[in-house]
Formats: structure tokens, sequence, C-alpha cells
């Protein structure tokens, strides 16, 4: 059970909480690569896009840093390239988009978003369906009164108009939300989660054994 709720936990934390954050980032990064692609010409755009491939690269290093609570993966920060020491300002200010990393940092700036919307609102959903069901019968009583409403959805569908049967009904819609609220909100993040774990990340390096000197030496021999 415990690490039933750390999962549900983590997963919704990374869903809600990286949501704000996504927006931010595509905000910010197709309006640096608009202005930076836009001025290229003049060679003004060309420092535009470098920082703003700087500006993706922080974004990418939290994402790495939320995915293996969601993957139970270990994952490496890809490599990228520094000016040579002694290098003009002009090989400075290019370098951060002089590699193929900063290109997949940018474009998973951009096309993220579609993802975390969905996974946004497929955890939103769930959880608002679960906790209003399963308090429905604290204040579906009182709804149940609200006149016009005339047994609401299952008098539409033909289960009764009765109190009772729209507080019932209610409740147990809240109890499926509930039930299948650990699959929804797992596939949610996965969904986020794969895209940056495609574009954003390493494998990390398997560690090597420990050898004891005594196979040292027999390996040695």
């Amino acid at each position: 059970m415990r690490t039933l709720q750390h999962r549900i936990t983590t997963d919704t934390r990374y869903v809600l909480a990286g949501f704000p954050v996504t927006v931010i980032a595509f905000v910010l990064v197709v309006a640096g690569v608009a202005a930076g692609l836009g001025s290229a010409v003049a060679f003004v755009g060309l420092p535009v896009l470098a920082a703003t491939a700087v500006l993706a690269r922080k974004f990418a290093d939290a994402e790495r840093t939320a995915l293996p609570g969601v993957t139970g993966q270990a994952f490496s920060r890809p490599e990228y390239p520094r000016a040579p020491v002694g290098a003009g300002w002009f090989r400075r200010a290019m370098t951060p988009i002089a590699n193929g990393q900063a290109f997949l940092d940018l474009v998973h700036a951009i096309v993220a978003l579609p993802f975390a919307i969905v996974s946004f609102v497929l955890t939103a959903v769930w959880w608002a369906g679960a906790i209003a069901g399963l308090t429905f019968p604290i204040y579906g009583w009182a709804l149940a009164k609200i006149p016009g409403l005339d047994g609401g959805l299952p008098a539409l569908l033909g289960l009764g108009d009765g109190d009772g049967v729209f507080v019932a009904f209610n409740t147990a819609a809240g109890l499926m939300f509930a039930l299948t609220l650990p699959a929804v909100v797992r596939i949610a993040a996965t969904l986020k989660a794969s895209l940056a774990q495609a574009l954003l990340t390493r494998p990390a390096p398997l560690r090597q054994p420990v050898r004891h000197p005594y196979e040292e030496s027999v390996l040695a021999a």
C-alpha cells in the first residue's frame, strides 16, 4: 500500500507540477527561436538563439532531475561542449548551439506541450472525479433537491429518478475513478516522461564490478 501511495504521489506531482513549467518553457523557447531566426540574417539573431539554447538546457536539466523518480531508471546527462581556452567572444557565444543535444533540448521544449496537456487533463480529471464521487454522499443529497435536476444522468439512463439512486450512481462513478486512478496517472506520467527520456537523456553507464585483489592477480597471470 505504501508503495502504491508513493507511486501515485510521485506520478501526480510530476504531471501537475511539471505542467506550468512546460508551458513557461514553451512560451520562452518559441519566442526565443522566432526572434533568433527572424534576425539571423543580420547575425543579431545568432546570440539570441544561443541564449535560447542555454535556457532550453536549464529546462531540460529540470526534467532530467524528475525523470528517475517516475521511470525508476538512472540516466546520464548528455555532454555539452565547452568553448576552447582562449576562444574569442563569438566562439564562446555560439558554443551552446554547436551540438546536436542543444537542438534536442529546443525540440523538447516545444513539442512537450501537447504531451503535458494530455497528461495534465487525464490526471486532473481522474483526481477530481475520484474526490468528488467518493465524497458525494456528503453533499449529493442537497444537489438532488435542486429544482429541474430531475434525477440527473441516472434518470436519463433509465435507472430511476430517486435521490438515493442519484447519490448511489455518482458515488459509484467516483469509486470507478478511484480504482482506476493509479493506472491512469501512471499512463499520464509515462506519456510525458517517455518524450523527455527519448530526447533528453542517455543510458547511465554500467558500474564496473569491484574485484578482489586475488581475482586481479589471477586475471593478470
